[in-house]
């Protein structure tokens, strides 16, 4: 093997080790949608309250706002751990700023639902970038907040068959769309400013090296 061939080889391996801007990024995304998660939950109540009366399980249509920090963190970060650091950070954000989850229902649900935005992403080995892999990401964190809920949130509720299938299928569709495909949108975005030059998914959009 040629010593040009082995430098290709190389560089065409995904860099994994975490920099200091890699930390101090996925933390300003943590903080960012800590503030988001907080004001959505005083917000959220009455809208879910309207849809869980028209069909119950509806409510879960909302619930992207809250999983969207994981796919964002991931989508720039591109690095293992990134979008369990972001959606649990942010969680803990959210609790210390005060809401009426607790402990489980915030900093538990952001370890689940970080950990499984950050298990799409590991089925796809790390390596596909795409707004179909924010989709993914979105749909099983979506799924799998939806099924936590029913231990914290609607625990003590009687959960029907009905009930849990709307509840998951909205919950997923709220993760494809808000947390999916609306944070690769917005990926897009902040990348085309130029303002993501030091990470590859930035130079990706902008065509630099």
């Amino acid at each position: 093997m040629s010593a040009q061939h082995t430098n290709a080889s190389t560089l065409s391996k995904p860099d994994y080790r975490w920099r200091p801007i890699d930390i101090t990024i996925a933390s300003v995304i943590a903080v960012a949608s800590g503030l988001v998660f907080w004001v959505f939950d005083f917000v959220v109540t009455a809208p879910s309250a309207l849809l869980a009366g028209v069909v119950p399980g509806l409510e879960g249509i909302l619930s992207g706002f809250w999983y969207f920090a994981g796919v964002i963190a991931a989508l720039i970060i591109r690095k293992p751990g990134a979008a369990l650091y972001a959606e649990l950070v942010g969680a803990v954000l959210e609790m210390l700023l005060g809401n009426q989850w607790g402990f489980a229902g915030s900093i538990v649900a952001g370890l689940v639902q970080g950990a499984f935005t950050e298990l799409a992403f590991l089925i796809l080995l790390y390596r596909r970038w795409d707004i179909w892999s924010a989709v993914f990401a979105g749909v099983l964190t979506g799924i799998a907040g939806s099924v936590f809920s029913f231990f914290t949130t609607y625990a003590g509720v009687r959960i029907t068959g009905s009930f849990a299938l709307v509840n998951i299928i909205t919950n997923a569709i709220s993760g494809a769309v808000i947390s999916g495909a609306l944070m690769w949108v917005l990926y897009i975005g902040i990348a085309k400013t130029g303002a993501l030059s030091r990470f590859a998914s930035g130079r990706a959009v902008t065509g630099t090296v």
